[in-house]
């Protein structure tokens, strides 16, 4: 059945060089869009007859909308329009909905047995806050006399009022989380990155497709604990510069408009992975930008940004001009997504991305297709390691590791709090009373790993990221540990190997990838 959808504004270099090619006579279309309020990166609403719906479109290009963050806009969006849908088909219009519509939405899409896409509690949660940002626009705007969306009061931990959707779910699980131990992340990048057989050896035929960008990227996570959009949209010239005096972990910086608090903040990534980077920038990324440059991609792009300067300080600004000569720039910090894409530099054969992460046309790789390359990898663990005649058979033993983007966070978080205990408990051999001391001074292990992750709470740090060890005790459970010589630490598998035997939720598989008791389900 034909529904709603969803079309996005192009930027403005491709809005003249795509559409004056596509509708003749319309040349004058951008700046006719300009004098109405049409800017890039605002949604269209298309009905099944072909019409745009034209509060939908003011609503688009509503301040309430524009903050929100590309990843939400792009969110909200796509739920919207499946109400949209949903509301059609009764012969309604969304301004007209009622509190029953949205009763009846949330039936068919969390509970109706003849929809076979279902979804779970969070996912509905972000659905309903869509409509609650779409209907609030309206009443405030009085297109609307109500909204179909009915709400209540409730008081947070610290006694704060706040009004939210009554229809919120109950079982709303609020984070996905995944641990793998670092022995699990070594054999899911052997066998699902770098083409191992059970065995260890390269599987015969293997041709990995960027396999060291793939290794580089997920080492880059794994021992940094940046997001996905973080680590996804470092530039060139942002990756860490390893010391001379061989330290273990490098420092670097991610910008503020690439996290989501958008606050800057230190990150520390172990040497190793830096020295993976360094061999992508030297071996396929270099290869991918001189085919690029063979076949005249970056000169066919329809705007790209030519960085000339970039100051130093505690506030860098980036200085380029576009291929007009016109001359811009911002602070570093400052640059989106959408603008890092944009930025170039003249090398010694040609303009080159300043975007670290290609794909093998040589152009920047998008941060959310990461999202692929953990798929095929998970399935090649799968087919490698579930026997056949287990397949599907057993959803609580697990054979295979099973990682996304965001576990390799949780899983840094897991590491780095296990590492911290370890150091302050036996290589500075504190008793409890200078341990007391040292947290008063510098904050506990808990507060570290919360200021590495960029929370804002520490509750987010142990409720969400760290609950599998929130109530264990570190210090007797470390007491046999060796103390840590270099990362990633190997020596403390077998400790890792506890932890997962005494909590729920964290994968460990030994080298032989056999399931550890407990935990690894």
């Amino acid at each position: 059945m034909a529904g709603w959808r969803v079309f996005w504004v192009p930027r403005d270099a491709v809005r003249v060089g795509v559409r004056r090619q596509v509708l003749v006579g319309w040349e004058d279309l951008p700046a006719c869009e300009a004098e109405v309020g049409v800017r890039a990166g605002d949604p269209i609403f298309l009905s099944p007859e072909y019409r745009v719906d034209i509060l939908l479109s003011l609503y688009g290009q509503s301040g309430r909308f524009r903050r929100y963050t590309a990843e939400t806009r792009r969110n909200y969006a796509t739920d919207i329009a499946l109400l949209l849908t949903f509301l059609g088909n009764r012969g309604r219009v969304w301004t007209d909905a009622t509190p029953r519509d949205l009763e009846d939405y949330e039936h068919w899409r969390r509970f109706a047995d003849t929809n076979p896409g279902r979804v779970g509690g969070v996912k509905w949660d972000r659905e309903l806050a869509a409509f609650t940002s779409l209907y609030r626009w309206a009443a405030a705007n009085q297109l609307i006399t109500c909204s179909p969306v009915a709400m209540k009061q409730v008081v947070g931990r610290d006694g704060e009022v706040f009004t939210v959707p009554v229809g919120r779910a109950k079982d709303a699980r609020r984070s996905n989380v995944h641990w793998l131990t670092p022995r699990t992340w070594r054999r899911w990048i052997e066998i699902g990155l770098c083409g191992h057989t059970r065995d260890g050896v390269p599987e015969p035929g293997w041709v990995g497709r960027l396999e060291d960008r793939n290794v580089a990227f997920v080492r880059l996570l794994t021992s940094s604990g940046l997001r996905r959009a973080e680590g996804g949209s470092l530039l060139t010239f942002e990756v860490p510069t390893r010391q001379i005096d061989g330290s273990r972990y490098c420092r670097g910086k991610v910008a503020a408009m690439v996290t989501r608090s958008k606050r800057s903040r230190t990150f520390y990534v172990a040497a190793e992975a830096v020295g993976q980077i360094e061999a992508y920038v030297e071996s396929s990324r270099a290869l991918a930008v001189r085919a690029a440059q063979k076949r005249g991609r970056y000169e066919k792009l329809p705007e790209i940004r030519v960085v000339e300067h970039v100051t130093c300080g505690l506030k860098p600004v980036v200085r380029w001009r576009d291929r007009n000569g016109a001359v811009g720039e911002r602070e570093l910090d400052r640059l989106t997504v959408a603008d890092r894409m944009l930025l170039f530099a003249e090398g010694a054969r040609g303009l080159e991305p300043l975007w670290l992460w290609l794909n093998e046309q040589g152009l920047p790789l998008r941060p959310h297709s990461w999202e692929g390359v953990f798929a095929a990898a998970n399935q090649r663990c799968a087919r490698v390691l579930i026997p056949p005649t287990r397949m599907g058979v057993d959803p609580h033993q697990v054979f295979a590791p099973y990682a996304t983007p965001h576990s390799a966070r949780h899983s840094f978080a897991l590491y780095m709090l296990v590492v911290l205990n370890t150091l302050m408990d036996q290589k500075l051999g504190l008793s409890a009373e200078e341990r007391r001391d040292f947290r008063q001074l510098y904050g506990d292990p808990w507060f570290l790993v919360q200021q590495l992750l960029g929370h804002a709470s520490r509750e987010t740090t142990v409720e969400r990221y760290l609950t599998p060890v929130a109530d264990l005790q570190l210090r007797s459970m470390l007491a046999g540990a060796a103390e840590p010589t270099a990362a990633p630490m190997p020596e403390l598998d077998a400790v890792f190997a506890r932890v997962a035997r005494e909590s729920v939720g964290i994968q460990d598989l030994d080298d032989r990838m056999q399931h550890g008791s407990g935990g690894a389900g």
